[in-house]
């Protein structure tokens, strides 16, 4: 008996060959998987909270502004119009920031510092502006900037990586302030040096900011924060302009000295206090038309309060509340050092100086000077409070993802067979 032998099997060269799927197809869908991958809440908490103050200090930038340009023969936007220029500057920076990796502001923190320090020193050049005694200003083709705003970011990005390399050393407090006492004190004092207090207060508290979260023991974070209290009280006493608004701060009775140093704070106080509830309507001030100086700039929480009264503060105050939850919650969240004190640092610089700006207008603090973070006139102060919005965008997308447990099978159900 004779068997057929079986026949060969052919196969076909587009199947041995051809992959199932295309690579090039493949690796598209993965960039942009990249691009669209979810984000996690804090993220929208920060840019959602960031924009919406951004646009309402527009709002208020344009109201405070328009009527005093027109009375004076100027266009009445032209203000607002420069403000809204460095907002489309920052906000798309804000976005950029947001995208790259937490690896990149580690290797650019030195860099960062050197590039603001430096920038700040021009100011002791020709190019250098004096404004009420304080020289802090830069003016270049015509526009000013404040080189100072961006040395906050850059100190605190550079704390950060000083502390996240020497995070095993911590416990021993020459490490904890051998480099960063000296060389925070020496970038301090190149804004102590221009005579702006409110500014250097700021990098104080980002210094400290930074180190409380940092996870150092409680008395190697007091020492330099007495330090700290002490300078500041030794610059107010030693400076009689300081000294004399200090005083009027403290006197109860300061219509006694309406005409000098009780002149602006009064007409603050006086600006939320007319605004009751519900305000006396959006433009309607009455403050503004040059009876509050820096209407559109440190004051500009009081013509917040006298146009939508106590209703629009506390939308402010809110809005300020849920970025500093959303920071917070990157704070508790993150699994990296490095991410832990930056972001405490810059979260304490933004919503402190948010809280003394909006002190100084109550007459909590006295006078110093400091603007409130995305809403006060001035194109330095909001593309580096974007910018620092942006650092945490990218920490928020740093943040572990959180693993979904498979779901059980039913008990009872038997497997399908295969």
């Amino acid at each position: 008996m004779t068997t057929t032998p079986p026949r060969p099997r052919t196969i076909r060269p587009a199947e041995s060959v051809a992959p199932t799927t295309d690579t090039r197809g493949l690796a598209a869908r993965v960039s942009l998987g990249r691009i669209f991958a979810p984000v996690p809440s804090e993220f929208f908490l920060i840019a959602s909270t960031a924009l919406m103050l951004t646009v309402f200090g527009l709002v208020m930038v344009l109201s405070a502004t328009s009527a005093i340009a027109t009375a004076a023969g100027e266009p009445p936007y032209e203000q607002v119009w420069r403000q809204f220029v460095f907002a489309m500057i920052g906000v798309p920076l804000m976005f950029i920031a947001s995208r790259l990796p937490v690896l990149f502001y580690k290797r650019i923190a030195w860099i960062a510092l050197i590039l603001a320090t430096v920038l700040q020193l021009l100011v002791f050049t020709p190019l250098g502006v004096s404004n009420d005694g304080n020289r802090n200003w830069i003016e270049i083709a015509g526009f000013q900037a404040q080189p100072s705003e961006f040395l906050k970011l850059a100190l605190a990005l550079w704390i950060g990586y000083v502390l996240f390399r020497k995070r095993t050393l911590l416990g021993s407090w020459k490490h904890v302030y051998i480099p960063l006492v000296p060389v925070a004190a020496l970038v301090i004092g190149t804004v102590l040096a221009g005579h702006d207090l409110g500014t250097a207060m700021i990098l104080v508290l980002v210094a400290l900011g930074a180190l409380f979260f940092s996870g150092v023991r409680l008395r190697v974070f007091i020492l330099p924060a007495i330090g700290a209290a002490l300078a500041v009280a030794v610059l107010a006493v030693t400076s009689p302009d300081r000294m004399r608004r200090f005083m009027s701060f403290l006197n109860p009775n300061c219509l006694d000295d309406y005409f000098n140093d009780c002149y602006q704070p009064l007409h603050g106080v006086w600006g939320l206090a007319s605004g009751g509830v519900f305000g006396v309507g959006l433009g309607n001030s009455r403050e503004k038309y040059d009876w509050l100086p820096a209407a559109a700039n440190d004051y500009i929480f009081a013509i917040v309060g006298e146009e939508l009264g106590l209703i629009g503060c506390a939308v402010v105050l809110g809005l300020f509340a849920l970025f500093a939850v959303g920071a917070f919650h990157i704070i508790r969240k993150t699994d990296d050092p490095f991410v832990r004190i930056v972001a405490g640092g810059i979260t304490v610089w933004i919503v402190g100086q948010a809280l003394i700006n909006i002190g100084v207008v109550l007459r909590v603090f006295p006078v110093l000077g400091v603007p409130l973070p995305f809403m006060s006139q001035g194109g330095t102060s909001l593309v580096s409070v974007l910018i620092a919005s942006g650092v945490l965008l990218a920490f928020a997308r740093s943040l572990p993802v959180k693993q979904t447990a498979p779901v059980p099978a039913p008990a009872g159900r038997a497997k399908p067979r295969r």
